[in-house]
């Protein structure tokens, strides 16, 4: 990207390498930087998401990330992925917050629409996935997965995320997170070690209370059994 690129239309923004969106970015292209904020926002998201535990503080955290991102843009060389650069900036901007509530802070050393309902209405009636209640078992089950993620230390949480929720390699995990690799591959092997453990133990609770037969059930029951009796 020459340095004296003109701004990006939508169309070319999309289609934009990150390193060419950076570049259009830190000449106060608003439309590149837009586009960078929607390709990575998950990522970001997810990254403080793990460190501040609350989706309200997370967005104003990555709000002001993305902020000083804007005004660091012209200083990101393409020695490391954008992305990462990202990750380390929101990052710091989640610890800080952290620290200046007075918090202990543990280091960290799609798909196109076809436009026909009838085969979409088929594909779903195919699909035991998409059936309703398995959709509806899925979102309890990612409730019921996000606190337990919520309840790992903070020194493994970030990691489990990064790799496991996202995807990362551990080579980036490493460098977004400033850690030995050997570090990472140890706290995403204790982290899932943990999260197996706190699963396991509320598959258990949850076998106990399977079928349950008390509160209002037991009493419509009663109800019904003594009206009927002559």
């Amino acid at each position: 990207m020459p340095p004296t690129a003109l701004p990006l239309t939508v169309d070319a923004a999309a289609n934009a390498s990150d390193a060419e969106l950076a570049a259009c970015a830190a000449q106060g292209d608003t439309q590149a930087f837009a586009r960078i904020m929607r390709r990575h926002n998950q990522l970001l998201f997810r990254s403080a998401r793990s460190i501040l535990h609350s989706d309200a503080d997370t967005e104003d955290a990555l709000q002001d990330a993305y902020l000083r991102a804007w005004r660091a843009i012209g200083s990101f060389r393409e020695e490391a992925k954008l992305s990462t650069w990202l990750v380390r900036i929101v990052i710091n901007e989640a610890l800080g917050r952290l620290r200046r509530r007075g918090a202990q802070v543990i280091p960290l050393d799609g798909h196109a629409d076809t436009g026909d309902d009838d085969a979409r209405d088929t594909q779903l009636a195919d699909d035991p996935d998409r059936q309703p209640e398995r959709l509806a078992m899925r979102e309890d089950l990612r409730r019921l997965m996000e606190r337990r993620i919520d309840r790992l230390p903070g020194a493994y949480r970030t990691v489990f995320v990064l790799r496991a929720v996202q995807e990362l390699s551990v080579g980036e995990t490493a460098e977004a997170l400033q850690l030995p690799e050997a570090t990472v591959r140890l706290r995403f092997f204790r982290a899932r070690s943990l999260l197996r453990e706190g699963l396991s133990r509320d598959i258990d609770l949850a076998t106990g209370d399977a079928f349950a037969f008390d509160g209002a059930r037991c009493d419509r029951i009663v109800a019904r059994v003594l009206a009927a009796l002559p």
